[in-house]
């Protein structure tokens, strides 16, 4: 069963992190593309990002990070999910993240990984394709 409605994803900025252009152009990129984005603003904590999830039923998580923090942010949301048997809700991310941390972020549990320079229409595709009425809900 794939998601019936608009695709609604949470775009957060987890941590201490005060650049948000990133997140913002992707919000918009999915909103423009019709999809529902909730957007968190600022210094947000792991636990607000999944409890803004939760509430809004969202169907996934971007996660835009550049402190340098992703592997323990990403880590807590997966857990905090878990936690709150919410794990259908994928996440995915974006940011200055070393190629080298990405297959240990995949292997945790994260969808995708978008570096910079990577196109919009990338994310908004792999959003489709992986959330949309295409992907078949756990």
């Amino acid at each position: 069963m794939g998601v019936s409605g608009p695709i609604r994803v949470v775009i957060a900025k987890p941590g201490l992190d005060g650049h948000d252009r990133g997140a913002k152009v992707i919000a918009r990129a999915l909103r423009d593309a019709g999809m529902e984005v909730i957007y968190t603003g600022l210094h947000q904590t792991p636990e607000q990002i999944v409890d803004t999830a939760i509430q809004e039923d969202a169907d996934a998580i971007g996660l835009s990070i550049l402190s340098g923090a992703h592997n323990t942010l990403f880590a807590k949301v997966l857990e905090l999910l878990r936690e709150r048997d919410a794990e259908d809700i994928k996440v995915f991310g974006g940011g200055i993240i070393p190629d080298d941390d990405i297959p240990a972020l995949k292997e945790q549990g994260v969808a995708a990984i978008f570096t910079p320079g990577a196109p919009t229409g990338d994310v908004v595709e792999w959003v489709r394709s992986h959330i949309g009425s295409g992907s078949v809900a756990a």
